[in-house]
């Protein structure tokens, strides 16, 4: 498996754990269980002891009490310190609270049942106390994991609501003529400690997982990967990935075709790579380049996926920016060309090569379609610059088509075959006749397609190339990947429209990524979208740059953005392991630390 394989497998499975963790109703139905839950616990609490008339309307009175507790205790917590954390609001405080509640009743119900059968009112309040260590260890746990809040508020936070609602049932007791001897509250004590040691220590040893893995604890990166899926908040993240990041020289070629001295259509092909996923990192940088330049230069921009992987994801919005400058600059073309050879595609054993040479630069695709192909090893950029320098060419754009999934994928199985394609296209199309040529462009912005569908906010563009009566297609969708087999659809769709050369490719965006619940943790284009709908867009988006052929010259650059921090291959590997390595290593602690603890309260059960 290779480390694009893995990282994209990782996100999968990391965002079924995190989005569920947060799939919680709204605050206002949380609200009312928790009244629910509260009403039930008083009633519970009283009715079986003192079951009267008398003993029911206590028991309300008790049930609103305990939710006025619980809503003041969430309250006071908010007001001290969780109103500034960016994860854990008053909807997800409430929502503890009614689980931790909702457990607690559990053992309220078992102590009922085992003092009415051995006629003990003591061994009610000791199970009463079993689960009232069960509440705290239940808020020590998700406050200690989900907030960024200090040991000791934490501590405070976790004990309020649980002692607000033990002091009101054991106040309500004593009120009706029940006791409690020294047995119990040693129990009380000694329960409560062994439960508030038994989390520190299962979070002390989850932790060095990170701390092996990482150097940093597995919780704070928990944190940090709860706040993005959670509340969209990437800075956690990325203060982590800057801290972890290489520093890396990224490329950035750039091709315009202009008419009349007015830009009509610009690619922009960088190395870095649109990753790891949502608003993270280098995630929507295809997208901002797209806007930003769509904004100064009112044409129509593409920013399809050069030869880059998940080691150069790109690890803040600040390495975005160098980018972007850089990107800014480089569209100031002072050299322009007026002829462009045709298309031109050559295939070897699987592997596809096309190329259209403009005056004296070699834009060439490259893809596997229709056998399932993700990043293309970075090593086939050079060898494509260097192959078009022997030919006498200034310079060759390299694009990774990404534009066919289904499957594993063998990058090394695919090196010498698409090599092999490349040599061959670049010879067959640089004997081919160039001369004046015409250029039709058009963007379209599928309203019914969202990024859960798996289509990024750039839509869809057709930059169509009229080379004598040659007509070629680029169609650059903004998504990751698409499924096998559309791509051959869609350039049969276009063939009958007189398009008799291009490619489809998409931008490898990775917006689209972490905000499904899938094995893969997005969809590629075409997998849940209405295929016939998605081609009748792009139909009429390459219809529409048809409409508006005109004779062009094209320019072209290529620079490179230095010292430009990455995430780096190491740590993606890491990345990939430590989820995985924590969430074992608590399976297995769950399953011996909890079990001893429970060995033990059985034992003070029996013996206090």
């Amino acid at each position: 498996m290779t480390i694009d394989d893995s990282l994209n497998d990782y996100i999968g499975r990391t965002v079924k754990r995190y989005s569920s963790l947060f799939t919680l109703p709204s605050h206002p139905r949380l609200i009312f269980y928790l009244l629910v839950a509260c009403t039930v616990s008083g009633v519970g609490v009283i009715v079986p002891l003192h079951p009267t008339y008398f003993g029911l309307a206590l028991g309300f009175v008790l049930g609103i009490a305990l939710f006025l507790a619980a809503t003041a205790s969430n309250l006071i917590a908010h007001l001290a310190g969780l109103r500034r954390d960016p994860i854990f609001d008053q909807r997800r405080n409430s929502a503890l609270s009614l689980y931790s509640t909702t457990f607690w009743l559990l053992f309220i119900f078992l102590g009922i049942i085992m003092s009415t059968a051995f006629e003990s009112s003591y061994l009610w309040f000791k199970f009463f106390f079993i689960g009232l260590c069960g509440a705290v260890t239940i808020h020590l746990l998700v406050l200690s994991a989900v907030t960024s809040s200090t040991r000791w508020k934490v501590f405070f936070f976790s004990l309020l609501q649980p002692l607000f609602y033990a002091a009101l049932v054991v106040f309500s007791h004593l009120m009706l003529g029940h006791s409690l001897d020294v047995s119990v509250l040693l129990f009380f004590l000694a329960s409560l400690s062994i439960s508030v040691i038994a989390i520190f220590v299962f979070m002390s040893l989850v932790n060095r997982v990170g701390v092996r893995i990482l150097g940093v604890d597995s919780f704070t990166v928990f944190r940090a990967f709860l706040a993005n899926w959670a509340e969209d908040l990437n800075a956690p993240l990325e203060g982590l990935f800057e801290r972890f990041g290489v520093e890396q020289d990224i490329r950035v070629s750039a091709i315009a075709f202009t008419a009349g001295g007015r830009a009509k259509a610009i690619m922009i092909v960088p190395t870095f790579h649109a990753g790891p996923f949502k608003n993270v990192g280098s995630s929507t940088l295809p997208y901002t380049i797209q806007t930003m330049l769509e904004d100064s230069l009112h044409c129509v921009v593409s920013v399809p996926h050069g030869l880059s992987g998940h080691s150069l994801d790109l690890t803040s919005q600040k390495q975005n920016q160098k980018v972007t400058d850089k990107v800014l600059k480089l569209v100031n073309f002072s050299n322009f060309d007026s002829v462009a050879s045709p298309f031109k595609r050559v295939q070897r054993n699987g592997a596809s090569a096309s190329c259209q040479i403009f005056g004296n630069c070699a834009l060439v695709t490259l893809t596997l379609a229709p056998q399932t192909m993700e990043d293309l090893p970075l090593d086939l950029d050079p060898f494509i610059v260097g192959e078009a320098a022997k030919r006498g060419l200034s310079a060759a754009i390299a694009i990774d088509t990404h534009n066919s999934i289904e499957g594993a994928f063998r990058p090394n199985e695919a090196v010498v075959p698409l090599k092999e394609a490349v040599v061959g296209c670049l010879e067959r199309a640089l004997k081919l006749r160039k001369r004046a040529f015409e250029v039709g462009a058009a963007k379209v912005t599928p309203t019914e397609f969202s990024l859960r569908d798996g289509m990024g906010l750039g839509g869809i563009t057709a930059v169509v190339t009229k080379v004598g009566s040659q007509f070629a297609a680029y169609v650059i969708i903004d998504g990751n990947n698409m499924v096998s087999g559309l791509r051959e659809k869609i350039l049969s769709a276009l063939e009958r429209v007189g398009i008799n050369g291009g490619e489809v490719l998409t931008t490898d965006t990775h917006a689209v990524n972490g905000v499904v619940l899938t094995a893969r943790g997005y969809h590629p284009v075409g997998e849940v979208m209405d295929q016939e709908r998605l081609v009748g867009h792009i139909r009429q988006a390459v219809e529409t740059a048809m409409g508006n052929l005109e004779p062009v010259e094209v320019g072209w650059q290529v620079e490179t953005v230095s010292g430009v921090r990455v995430i780096g291959e190491k740590h993606i590997e890491a990345m990939c392991r430590l989820t995985d390595d924590a969430a074992t290593r608590a399976k297995k602690l769950a399953l011996s630390v909890f079990p001893i603890v429970g060995v033990i309260m059985a034992a003070l059960l029996v013996l206090l």
